[in-house]
Order: C-alpha cells, then structure tokens, then sequence
C-alpha cells in the first residue's frame, strides 16, 4: 500500500478503493477533481484510477465536470459526483411516531415524511407502516434519478436508485444482525429480527438497523464533528451516541451507549427497564413535574459520568425534550461539567446543542450512505 489515501491495486480491495474515489468526488463538489488528482490523493496508479471512473461513468454515479488547464499537454478532464444517482431512505422509529426522510449521495434531504405510530402495536402494523412510506420515498428517489444511470435496483420500493434504507430506534439492539432486545417500555420486539423482517417486506432492499442515537452521532461525525464526542438524546428515552477517534463507538457487542440506564440513585424509583435510579427515569419523572432545571442537572451529573470515563472533548444534546427549553438543559448540564472541572482542576469540555426534528431520521440515511464512502456506517 502506499499513498496517504491507502489506496491498494489488489481486487478484493476493489470496492474500498472505489470508496477512496467516490469520497474525494464528493469532497470536490461541483468543480470536479481530476483522474491524476485521484490517483495522487489515494496512492492508486492512475490505470486503476481510470478503470473506477469508468465503472462509476457507466452507472451513473460520476460525470464530466469540464476541463481544467494543466502545467503542459491538454487540459485535464475533471470528474465529479451525480448526487441524485443514488438515495438512501432514514426512518426514525419512535415510541409514538415515525419520521422519514430521502437523501441523495451528498446527504441531502429531499423529501420528508411523518406520521403517529404506536410502537406498541404489533411487529405487523409497524412493518406494514414503514413499508408504505419506503415505497413512497422509492417513487420519489426514481424520479429524483431521472436519467443518472444509477444501476441498483429497489425492487418492490420502487426506485432504480434507492441503495438502501436505514432504520433508527430506541435501543438496545443488535446492530450487526439488526435484532432488537427489549426495548424499554416495549418487551414484545425482544428477539424481533426487523433488519431482515423489513428487507423482505420492501422485496429484498438492503435494510440496516442501529439506535437512533448511533445514528445521529454517525450523522455529526460524517458532517464534520471532529474529535471524540457524546450525544446525549432526550425524547421518549435518554440514550447516548459515542464517537471515540472519529468512529461511533458501539461495542462488540454493539450494545455501547444504553446511557440511559446507569443507575445515580440507589433504590431510586422504579425504571421501565426493571431497574432503580436510572438517568432515564430520574430525568423522565423530572420532566413529567415541570422540574425542567432538575431533568437538566440530572442529566448533566450523567454526562459528568461520561466525561471522568472517556476522556471525551465534547457533550451535544438533542431530542424533542431538550428542543423543548434548549436554554435550560444547555445551562443544567454545562454547570454539573463545569462543576466537575473545578474539583479536577481539568478544563471544562465543551456542551452544545444538536437541533432540528429530523436528525435522527438523517443520521439512519448515513447508516446506509457512509460506508460507501469509506465511512463508519
């Protein structure tokens, strides 16, 4: 291997090298990069650089840019990413609701969906309704696409462009074979294998699963939240989302992040988990009073927890709870940390805020776009 990019001319690598040039086209943008600026940027030989960027011509995925004026000889063709030959649907599952979104290669959304959902009635009914708004936002991505020469095919989603779809839901489960456990408040999906579930429902789509937590974390890694980070998500639960070197961190048993869950008060009241004292319920029944400045500092002694074990730079908050009085939980949490800084003497890490009502809807798309750039998904 050689090359800061790590490129390697072997063919079992040829879908990770095909990643390294799909990523720096992204990268470029509308201006466009060229092959030699390719083969430089990931150690390649520009031979194998010029077979990728034909495969990704032939499938629509990259397209002439222009010419750029070189040092000597002809212009250098430039090449650049046609992001509406590829979609990815994120779908947020709630406890009490379902939100969607379509995303094309760069991330961007566009088209929405939401709608109520009770969680709590039944594998069928659930399936049933994420089908349907799959199918709708597959329509949408076919004719996003239009002539881009995108070669996936969707199947029963519709959709020659539509790469996958992306499924983000209170935890815990298992990422890897896309199996929830039991979800708080919710012991009947114990078991529940929803990756495969679904895939079958849409006609063989690609489906991945993860905590919707993972999912924003994943989302504000790839859109440039650097360093070694937690988000902390208070809606219907409270989770975390951990990004350790860049990576979300989940554990090899994918089970990282039940934040929630930590117990801060022995023999404190009952928790939908079965235990006492948990973060979860502490802040829930905080809430549930109006005690807003209490929920905030509970949830910022439970960030403190997180912060003396990870060494971590930053704490993010989001969830329609914090969304509901940002202020206050800003300014419970960052007192606990702050607190903690004076009685270390270490520097305070820095807290902000992570809004908008479809983050974590954008995060599942990621779980589906990322690894074809070469990123954590």
């Amino acid at each position: 291997m050689r090359g800061a990019g790590g490129g390697a001319n072997l063919l079992a690598l040829r879908s990770h090298n095909t990643a390294l040039v799909l990523d720096l086209l992204r990268k470029a943008g509308t201006e466009g990069i060229s092959r030699l600026e390719l083969a430089d940027r990931t150690g390649l030989t520009p031979q194998a650089v010029s077979k990728i960027t034909a495969r990704l011509r032939e499938e629509g995925l990259a397209a002439e840019a222009g010419r750029r004026a070189s040092t000597g000889g002809k212009p250098r063709t430039v090449l650049r990413l046609v992001p509406e030959a590829g979609h990815a649907v994120g779908v947020h599952l709630d406890r009490d609701e379902l939100r969607a979104v379509l995303a094309d290669l760069d991330g961007t959304v566009v088209a929405r969906r939401h709608a109520a959902l009770d969680l709590g009635a039944g594998a069928e009914a659930v399936l049933g309704r994420v089908a349907a708004v799959v199918r709708e936002l597959g329509a949408e991505a076919a004719g996003t696409a239009g002539t881009a020469g995108a070669a996936r095919t969707a199947g029963a989603a519709g959709g020659r462009s539509l790469l996958g779809v992306g499924v983000a839901l209170p935890g815990p489960l298992d990422h890897r074979r896309g199996v929830l456990h039991r979800v708080t408040g919710f012991p009947e999906w114990d078991g529940f294998p929803l990756r495969d579930a679904l895939s079958e429902r849409l006609g063989g789509v690609p489906v991945v699963v993860d905590k919707d937590t993972n999912a924003v974390a994943l989302g504000l890694a790839v859109g440039g939240e650097g360093g070694s980070f937690a988000y902390l998500h208070l809606g219907t639960g409270l989770g975390a989302g951990l990004v350790v070197g860049g990576s979300v961190h989940r554990g090899p048993r994918t089970g990282a992040g039940e934040f929630g869950h930590q117990v801060v008060q022995l023999d404190g009241p009952p928790c939908g988990c079965g235990d006492r004292g948990c973060v979860e319920a502490l802040c829930l029944a905080a809430v549930a009073r109006g005690e807003i400045g209490e929920a905030a500092r509970v949830l910022g002694t439970g960030a403190a927890n997180l912060v003396g074990l990870l060494d971590i730079d930053r704490v993010l908050v989001g969830g329609r709870t914090v969304e509901g009085t940002p202020g206050v939980f800003l300014g419970g949490v960052r007192g606990v940390l702050e607190a903690r800084a004076r009685r270390t003497g270490e520097e305070c890490v820095g807290v902000g805020l992570v809004s908008g009502e479809s983050r974590v809807a954008e995060g599942a798309a990621q779980l589906v776009l990322a690894p074809v750039f070469g990123q954590d998904g």
